[in-house]
């Protein structure tokens, strides 16, 4: 699976593409769309600063709730540091800014392990009243420690997960945080995170909000699965999410046989490698007690091992 399509909201709003230069679109109201601004990823004649200009110019930024930051030229090749630049400069004139995603970039404008990031969390320094972020690409991705005390949703999609950043993640004081959604991806594409790595997110000792955790997209997802079956965070979760990756019956097995999940409203584990009984007895075990369990996307052709595996997203 790669990312083929632009997010259609972000912050419960719809997405709305802020026109190019050369159009003439009726521009809708500040507050009522998460506002996507792309310039072209090859050969662009205008760089995002500049787009970003066009529609401070053109919209009352002290009304937007909501922004997308799209292509930036050549993510393939740049960092999006004088995107980061350009948004933390204009931080007083986003007064009511509260959801903002850095890189809606689908695969036709850089695939997701090309995209080149930076360090992230000034844009959370800057804006101290956001309350929904999220990043893709992992490539230079960096996100150093730190406070945050309204943020309610942090997602980071990605095809390889650098441990720095798993790290510095769980080492962020985010009072607040309801939904962690991490894409931790493959070691082909940079990931090395291990399941010691998650600790401080399973232990439940931190994010005292934390209802939805996502540690999807994993070529240790079997591990993974092991380590969420006694961690102690899961008694207070609503949503679990070890979906996209590698998991099997091992970590099935483990699931089951471990701590109770039946007061899940929903566990997702789409797209997967488990067996057709490993998945009826997750069904019997789980639906009658009202949880809504995802096992779609079954990947399991009954042949080949564990190297035959593979993430639903990677490059």
């Amino acid at each position: 699976m790669t990312i083929s399509d632009h997010l259609q909201e972000w912050y419960g709003l719809p997405a709305f593409d802020f026109p190019d230069a050369e159009a003439q679109a009726a521009l809708p109201a500040p507050e009522s769309v998460a506002w996507r601004i792309s310039v072209d990823s090859y050969d662009s004649e205008e760089e995002w600063p500049e787009a970003f200009a066009r529609f401070a110019a053109a919209v009352d930024t002290t009304q937007v709730r909501a922004l997308i930051v799209g292509s930036w030229s050549e993510a393939y090749d740049s960092s999006p540091d004088d995107v980061i630049e350009a948004l933390t400069g204009a931080k007083d004139r986003l007064p009511r800014l509260r959801g903002l995603f850095l890189g809606d970039i689908t695969f036709e404008e850089c695939e997701i392990s090309w995209i080149n990031q930076g360090e992230v969390t000034g844009l959370l320094d800057a804006f101290a009243d956001l309350e929904e972020f999220g990043v893709r690409g992992g490539q230079g991705l960096g996100f150093s420690a730190v406070k945050h005390e309204r943020l309610r949703s942090l997602v980071v999609e990605t095809g390889g997960l650098d441990a720095g950043v798993v790290r510095g993640i769980a080492a962020s004081d985010l009072s607040a945080l309801e939904k962690l959604d991490l894409w931790l991806g493959t070691s082909w594409y940079g990931a090395n995170a291990d399941v010691s790595d998650l600790e401080p997110f399973l232990s439940g000792t931190r994010l005292p909000r934390l209802r939805h955790l996502a540690l999807r997209n994993s070529e240790i997802q079997d591990e993974i699965a092991v380590a969420v079956a006694g961690a102690p965070v899961v008694a207070r979760l609503e949503i679990l999410d070890l979906s996209m990756g590698t998991l099997g019956d091992d970590g099935a097995e483990a699931l089951l046989n471990g701590q109770p999940m039946t007061h899940l409203k929903k566990l997702d584990l789409h797209h997967h490698f488990m067996s057709e009984a490993m998945v009826q007895r997750l069904s019997d075990a789980l639906v009658p007690a009202g949880v809504e369990l995802d096992v779609s996307e079954s990947e399991a052709d009954g042949s080949g091992g564990r190297e035959d595996r593979y993430t639903a997203v990677a490059e």
